[in-house]
């Protein structure tokens, strides 16, 4: 018989010198994410009141033609959504909230694993959270420690 391979990737920490070179692009996309979510919550909103709407007309109704259109632009934009976000993931970074633009770097800090943690708007890594206490738990970051050569 024979033996499967795995098929879980190593996951990949970063430093937090690492996870700040990331920045410039994981901005971008984060910023992708948090305005295509505003979109995707905008259009559920819409087709759901046009649900609503729905209900009290009769079924033959010409607003049938526009929900199906509402349907249709939902789920191109969901797909859009999920692209930001697969995206994200590919670079080895967990999107944890995509309003505010919320990112989690995976990292190793005293030998287990935590997030280094950033949000849009932030101009760096500053801080970092266990992985079960999410951005409620977050703490700051010590200051990097300056050795003699680099004064």
């Amino acid at each position: 018989m024979a033996q499967l391979k795995s098929v879980a990737a190593k996951p990949r920490y970063f430093t937090v010198e690492e996870a700040n070179r990331a920045l410039p692009l994981v901005r971008a996309i984060a910023g992708d994410i948090a305005r295509q979510t505003r979109t995707v919550i905008d259009l559920r909103e819409r087709l759901a009141s046009l649900h609503r709407d729905q209900r009290r007309r009769p079924a033959a109704d010409l607003y049938s033609e526009e929900l199906a259109q509402f349907q249709q632009e939902l789920e191109s934009e969901e797909a859009k959504l999920q692209t930001y976000l697969e995206e994200l993931e590919g670079l080895g970074v967990v999107p944890n909230g995509p309003l505010e633009g919320l990112c989690d770097f995976p990292s190793l800090r005293d030998g287990r694993e935590v997030y280094l943690c950033w949000k849009l708007g932030e101009p760096e890594v500053l801080h970092w959270h266990e992985k079960s206490a999410g951005f409620a738990g977050r703490q700051p970051l010590t200051a990097p420690r300056t050795s003699p050569r680099s004064r």
